[in-house]
């Protein structure tokens, strides 16, 4: 607090400072929020749709749009419309709309197989009904309110999603919570046997038995379960025949022939004694059920239907632990769909998926073990140059080429995302995007056969690129791409000056003393993105920040990054390192890392940052480092074993201590298979065993925590699930009784993720001026 002189107009006046700030660091902060907000504004899309139009030259595209409103604390989302102008030399131009709309409250918007309707779904902050609303091209036609008591919130998750319009646009499938079950009711006699009335006063409802969940993000949450409403009259009946065991999700129609049992088709997860955590969690066995669609027809109509079928829901992939994002072939010849079994089989929360295909029955009639096909296996370890495997983060809706085999999905490469073409009946795969280029592609959607998508890189905005297949003898895999102009992304000319004088490269780091008993995919180089401004003065270099990803298997993209560009501009030089343990590199350098963490990954980093120290490209005195998750794992476990390495550190809700992590976290298994390896998905137990326990502790970083002496900043979420708090404030604690310069943001009602935007932004606010204070 600075006291002002004891005289003037302003006497007994006194200015508040911020809980640890002084002038100059006042000063720090508002020019890095100023800056910070800057790039803040910048707009993403969330969701794209292409519909065609009666001249096969013009289509009309509609975006979902979402921006960080800071004052609000929420996300704002608006539709933005284009007209697409086709030209017969493959060129194209977009006519955008004036300004966005903004849908407020809105929960999830599905366009209709034709786009002649628009499904808006809208889910209530507090206790109510959810709202469906159909609009048509000029009007709402119909708005429908689901009571409490027939289900709760629709699913809009994009995990348990799965919102899904039939061939002729008359009923939607979709995923919401289970009605709540019934509570005891007491009153001042006790127990109240009949339940409350409306007119009961001095009553209360109890709490009813506790409730499994599936952990981070969904805490509170009820079971997902199925349901289908008529668009024409309102009715919607739950699914019958699907076994209370299983949570459902990411739902379809299966084609239909009129008269037929029509069929949906869905994932399955099912438990034993506990709900782990799902989100981000690939290793959760799950399967692929047909389950008869119930009727709002006439009654006339149900007599086609055969009465001798089952109505109780089929597993159709039992043969496989793993099977999710189903999609028909367009000839409803093939149902394809992705797998995680080596992330199943593993207990890797992520690993190399596989693509699928099962023989769907013309004859409409639905059967258990349908021989599956391998479309795409898992790659262990792919030669230098070709393709190294599958890691798929979505689906589209509609993936398909008009040739009716030919799908169009995203993947992880190395470093980067790419759009691939996957032949399902060949299995031939291409690489649709630049080989030779370094940034990262997102896939929108389809317009016919051709492709929008958004590319990036960490120092390039992202800017709209319409795909065009320009050489149709070599079947498609010869592709054009042209910018888009776009008002989406737009951001100011100070933003564009600061990227301008930024550069950046994907580096292959060698591994250091690789040893003869690792894999061949173990011993191939990992990877690491170097940011750095184009030029430097007498040959100076900026402070360094190492960036650290979590998971452990997880990776970081060559695609912009907001908060990763700002602390680029603030004059620093980032090293993102993507580990051993990565996904984007093959089976084997990603199975690699389990039973070696806190070593192997601790290595790689320490000969990462060695790298551009040798390189001329960083100065051992000025090194920070930041990590989320498995990255605060990192990062924690890199300024004990490396304590004169590290001039300041951040760590947000950090794995600190495994041994007080397992008894707490919704993804224990993870603590034992990345401690044990492999072997240990089948050495978890709720009850952790004294070796159990000590090996936990050797693998943590608090074990590390006597050599600390970095000024280190912890960012903390109050709800974490996954990483609960308890861990980072124990650290932080040490820290702090060490006399470790430390300081702690606790957000009370943020979970792992911190991205609430008031959250984000504070969080990286106070990470620029924290490395400033101590790494400039």
């Amino acid at each position: 607090m600075v006291v002002l002189p004891m005289d003037g107009p302003k006497a007994g006046l006194s200015k508040e400072m911020p809980l640890g700030l002084d002038d100059t660091t006042e000063e720090e902060y508002a020019y890095q929020s100023n800056l910070l907000q800057e790039f803040n504004s910048i707009s993403n899309i969330d969701n794209a749709w292409i519909f065609n139009s009666d001249s096969a030259l013009v289509s009309q595209g509609m975006f979902c749009i979402s921006q960080p409103n800071l004052l609000a604390n929420k996300r704002k989302k608006f539709i933005l419309s284009s007209t697409i102008f086709k030209g017969s030399d493959s060129s194209v131009k977009f006519q955008w709309a004036p300004f966005p709309i903004e849908m407020s409250g809105v929960s999830k918007v599905v366009p209709s197989p034709t786009g002649s309707k628009l499904l808006v779904v809208r889910n209530p902050e507090n206790e109510g009904p959810s709202h469906f609303e159909i609009w048509s091209s000029s009007h709402l036609e119909k708005e429908f309110h689901i009571p409490q008591s027939m289900h709760g919130s629709i699913y809009t998750d994009g995990w348990f999603e799965g919102i899904s319009w039939n061939s002729d646009e008359t009923r939607v499938a979709y995923v919401a919570e289970e009605p709540s079950p019934a509570k005891p009711t007491f009153n001042d006699q006790g127990y109240k046997k009949d339940g409350l009335t409306d007119k009961d006063i001095g009553s209360w409802k109890g709490q009813g038995e506790w409730e499994e969940d599936w952990g981070e993000t969904y805490a509170g949450k009820r079971q997902p379960a199925l349901f289908v409403i008529s668009i024409k009259s309102g009715e919607v009946q739950p699914v019958k025949g699907i076994d209370k065991s299983l949570s459902v999700g990411q739902v379809v129609w299966a084609p239909s022939t009129e008269g037929l049992t029509q069929y949906l088709v869905f994932v399955g997860w099912t438990y034993e004694n506990r709900k782990l955590g799902i989100k981000y969690c690939y290793n959760r066995p799950c399967a692929l059920y047909a389950v008869r669609a119930p009727h709002h027809e006439s009654k006339a109509n149900e007599t086609k239907i055969d009465s001798t079928e089952k109505v109780q829901a089929l597993n159709l992939t039992p043969a496989i632990s793993s099977a999710f994002f189903p999609r028909f072939s367009p000839d409803g010849k093939f149902l394809v769909f992705l797998s995680s079994r080596s992330s199943v089989d593993s207990g890797a929360h992520s690993a190399t998926n596989s693509l699928h295909k099962i023989d769907w029955s013309t004859d409409m009639k639905v059967y258990e073990s349908a021989k599956i096909y391998d479309v795409i296996p898992v790659v262990m370890c792919a030669e230098d140059g070709c393709f190294p495997g599958l890691y798929c983060p979505s689906i589209l809706c509609n993936p398909w080429l008009s040739d009716g085999c030919t799908m169009i999905i995203p993947s992880i490469w190395h470093s980067s995302q790419v759009i691939l073409s996957v032949n399902i009946l060949s299995g031939e795969i291409s690489r649709i995007t630049p080989a030779d280029s370094s940034f990262s592609w997102s896939l929108l959607t389809l317009d016919g056969n051709n492709i929008l998508a958004v590319s990036s890189s960490p120092v390039d905005v992202p800017k709209l690129m319409y795909g065009t297949n320009v050489d149709k003898e070599t079947d498609g895999k010869a592709w054009s791409w042209s910018d888009v102009s776009s008002p989406i992304f737009q951001c100011s000319d100070k933003v564009r000056s600061l990227l301008s004088s930024l550069q950046f490269s994907v580096m292959k780091i060698s591994v250091k003393d690789a040893s003869d008993s690792l894999t061949k995919g173990a011993s191939k180089p990992f990877e690491a993105i170097f940011m750095s401004a184009k030029s430097k003065k007498n040959g100076d270099s900026d402070p360094l920040i190492a960036i650290l990803h979590g998971g452990p298997h997880s990776v970081s993209l060559s695609s912009f990054s907001k908060s990763l560009a700002f602390l680029s501009s603030l004059g620093y030089s980032l090293l993102i390192v993507n580990y051993r343990g990565s996904i984007g590199f093959g089976e084997e350098a990603l199975q690699s890392l389990p039973g070696k963490a806190g070593s192997q990954d601790v290595n790689d980093v320490l000969t990462a940052i060695d790298h551009v120290i040798n390189l001329g490209l960083a100065s051992p005195s000025k090194i920070a480092v930041l990590g989320g998750s498995h990255g605060g794992f990192l990062t924690t476990h890199l300024i004990g074993q490396a304590p004169e390495k590290f001039a300041v550190a951040a760590v947000r809700n950090p794995v600190c201590s495994l041994p007080l992590m397992v008894g707490v976290t919704d993804i224990p298994e993870w603590c034992y298979v990345e401690s044990y390896g492999t072997t240990g998905r089948d050495r978890f137990t709720e009850a952790p065993s004294e070796e159990d326990l000590a090996l936990f502790y050797s693998k943590s970083p608090i074990s590390h925590i006597s050599k600390v002496k970095t000024p280190t900043l912890f960012l903390l979420g109050a709800k974490d699930l996954r990483v609960p708090v308890y861990t980072g404030l124990q650290y932080a604690r040490a820290l702090k009784f060490k006399g470790v310069e430390t300081k702690i943001l606790m957000f009370p009602n943020d979970v792992h993720s911190l991205d609430r935007p008031q959250t984000d932004f504070e969080s990286f606010l106070n990470i620029g001026v924290w490395f400033k204070k101590y790494c400039k």
